[in-house]
């Protein structure tokens, strides 16, 4: 039997996988690199590391959400992302989306009794 640490570290990974794409398209309305991107998740309170970013910004490039582009004048060259219009109509539907859960959920919790 899985002890309690262990059962809740995965269902908060599981919540966590399905709001990393939001939480990341919510900051790409203007370009950012890769590593601005990790430092602003992080202080808005969206821990996530490089290796888990970078496939991630790959993979919304390849569904055509986000465009990418070589910066190459400062000292060391730098990819900035950003979303495209349609990864702009995505992040809305999704945003959308997700306050329709969030209502859902908190009227089923409101009247909760732990």
């Amino acid at each position: 039997m899985e002890d309690k640490k262990e059962l809740i570290s995965q269902f908060v990974l599981e919540m966590r996988r399905g709001t990393v794409v939001l939480g990341t398209l919510s900051q790409l309305s203007k370009p950012q690199y890769g590593y601005s991107l990790v430092q602003n998740l992080c202080d808005k309170g969206l821990e996530i590391d490089s290796g888990t970013l970078y496939p991630l910004l790959r993979r919304l490039e390849k569904q055509n959400l986000l465009v990418s582009e070589w910066e190459t004048e400062g000292s060391k060259p730098r990819k900035y992302y950003k979303r495209t219009e349609f990864g702009t109509e995505i992040y809305k539907e999704l945003l959308n989306q997700w306050e329709l859960m969030q209502t859902s959920i908190h009227g089923m919790l409101q009247n909760d009794e732990v």
